[in-house]
This record gives structure tokens, C-alpha cells and sequence, in this order.
């Protein structure tokens, strides 16, 4: 039996998936991985400091400009569709699977696509909030309230508006952990995408994962102390198109 009908064998014989998702899985929607050597957060771009630095909570207190002018240029995608990564969790679902998403990423692009339940780890650019008054907003609708120097302020207060994403300097959303905790420790099947687990915490919470079927798709070798792991180092959508297209009936 192939690796491609294995996995479709497992995934019949599965009830509640989670399928887990980290910077690929954006990439494949043609959006930059951040992490790479030759990503954002390695970068100085023209920036007094790396892109690591600037996308910190200490940052955008000291200097709001230089911070949004980065996030609008550098991290902000409005325009991406979802990709065929995102689509299969919503495909799992409309073949009777009870799943749960759980994202590294922020772009929102899994809610775009249809999935019902999604995790966000690290935040989202689907919403954005005052810092003063804490007035919500629609995530796009941050770049109608710049300012003359670029930064987004609030209608009620002036206060400035970011998107609901977790910064270096911030804790994850514990509510967001323990029910990523809670999906992944009931799933049937985890199925880990687009990630070289070196994110931590998040990376971390596969290994509470007590299910069956663990299954791994990443184009990069995936270093990993479990056994019976079904391994796909290839490209996602080419390897979740090939499921679609043979159906799990």
C-alpha cells in the first residue's frame, strides 16, 4: 500500500482530526516564511534594527511608526487566497470529520477558507483592537485609519489600532494552549503541516497527541522522536490535492 493510501485509509478510520499547521502552510498560499535564513525576521531591510526586534511589544511602545510601516510592507497580506493546505481541513469537514485547526499563523486564511473550529496560536490579522480604548475593528479596516505618519489610530480616542497578534515580549493566550491541549489530546489523527517543529511553545504540544495516527507533511526533513509516523517530505497541496482528487469515501 502507497504512503497516499495509507494516509486516506487512516483518515476513514478517523473521527476527530486536528490538523496542525505552522509557516508552510501560509507559503503555500504564496506568503513569505518569516523564520527562513532569508525571511523578514533575519533581515534589517532598511529597518535601524532586524525584523525580530521590530515585530516586539517593547518596539512598538518606542517607535509606532517604524513598527507599522514594517507590518503593512513586510507581514500584512490582505490580498492572499487560501491554498489548497488550507482547503483540506474544510474538505475533512464536509466528509463528515469532526477537526479542529491549530495555526502558527496569523493571515486568518483558514477562517477564509471555511474552517469551522480554528486555534490561533500566535494571534490573527483578522481583527485589530484599540491599545487605549480597546474598541474592535475589522482587521482590513486598519489601514483606513492611519494616520499622516502611517500608524492606525482609533475613531473613538486616537489611540493607535494593531492587529490582534501575539508579539516577542508577549505570552501565548492560555485559553488558546488549553484548547489546543484539549483538541490534540482527543484527536483520532493529527495531521502536522508545513512546520520543522522548532517553534516552540507551540511545536510542543504535539507530543500531547495520544491518538493513532500521527502524519507528517513538510518539504523539509522534520526531526521527530516518534515511531509509526506516517512521513510526506514533499509539497503539501500537491500531496492533499492527490486525497482530494481520490476522495476518502
Amino acid at each position: 500500500m502507497s504512503n497516499l493510501d495509507l494516509f486516506i485509509k487512516q483518515i476513514k478510520e478517523s473521527k476527530k482530526i486536528v490538523f496542525f499547521g505552522g509557516a508552510g502552510v501560509s507559503t503555500a498560499s504564496g506568503i513569505p516564511d518569516f523564520r527562513s535564513q532569508s525571511g523578514v525576521y533575519n533581515k534589517k531591510l532598511g529597518y535601524s534594527v532586524s525584523g525580530e526586534e521590530i515585530l516586539s511589544i517593547r518596539f512598538l511602545n518606542a517607535n509606532p511608526k517604524e513598527f507599522f510601516d514594517f507590518s503593512f510592507n513586510h507581514i500584512y497580506f490582505p490580498e492572499v487566497l487560501p491554498s489548497i493546505a488550507h482547503k483540506f481541513p474544510v474538505f475533512l469537514e464536509e466528509n463528515n470529520k469532526d477537526v479542529t485547526v491549530v495555526t502558527q499563523n496569523i493571515d486568518g486564511l483558514h477562517q477564509v477558507a471555511g474552517s469551522k473550529k480554528v486555534i490561533e496560536l500566535h494571534g490573527t490579522q483578522n481583527t485589530a483592537t484599540c491599545l487605549k480604548c480597546n474598541k474592535k475593528y475589522d482587521g482590513k479596516e486598519v489601514l483606513n485609519l492611519r494616520d499622516k505618519d502611517g500608524i492606525p489610530r482609533c475613531t473613538y480616542d486616537n489611540g493607535i489600532v494593531r492587529h490582534d497578534v501575539v508579539l516577542f515580549g508577549q505570552n501565548l493566550n492560555n485559553a488558546d494552549i488549553s484548547n489546543a491541549i484539549e483538541a490534540i489530546s482527543n484527536a483520532d489523527m493529527l495531521i502536522v503541516a508545513g512546520t520543522s517543529l522548532n517553534v516552540y511553545p507551540a511545536a510542543g504540544l504535539i507530543y500531547y497527541f495520544n491518538g493513532k495516527y500521527l502524519v507528517l507533511v513538510n518539504k523539509e526533513r522534520v526531526n521527530i522522536r516518534e515511531d509509526n509516523v506516517l512521513i510526506f517530505q514533499d509539497d503539501m497541496n500537491k500531496v492533499f490535492k492527490e486525497v482530494i482528487e481520490k476522495g476518502i469515501d
